[in-house]
């Protein structure tokens, strides 16, 4: 069974998530609205971070090594340079 939360997008997720914030910010949400938007955006910042690690696996990294170049995976928060 598949929700709208899994087949969302992620530039979608984002912006919902980014509407949950500014609501919560504001500070004009009730209690039980506030804690039923947490939940949501929560869900929300998982499902970001799951695409963005599922996409980090695509990429490869075209590294010089010896005078050629050659295909490496890329791996976040690797400075090699």
């Amino acid at each position: 069974m598949t929700t709208d939360k899994e087949t969302i997008s992620f530039e979608a997720a984002m912006e919902k998530l980014e509407e949950i914030v500014s609501l919560l910010e504001s500070g004009d949400v009730e209690l039980e609205k506030a804690i039923e938007l947490f939940q949501e955006g929560m869900k929300l910042s998982h499902l970001c971070g799951q695409k963005l690690e599922l996409v980090e696996r695509k990429i490869e990294m075209l590294v010089e090594e010896n005078g050629s170049l050659t295909k490496k995976p890329f791996q976040a928060g690797t400075d090699e340079g």
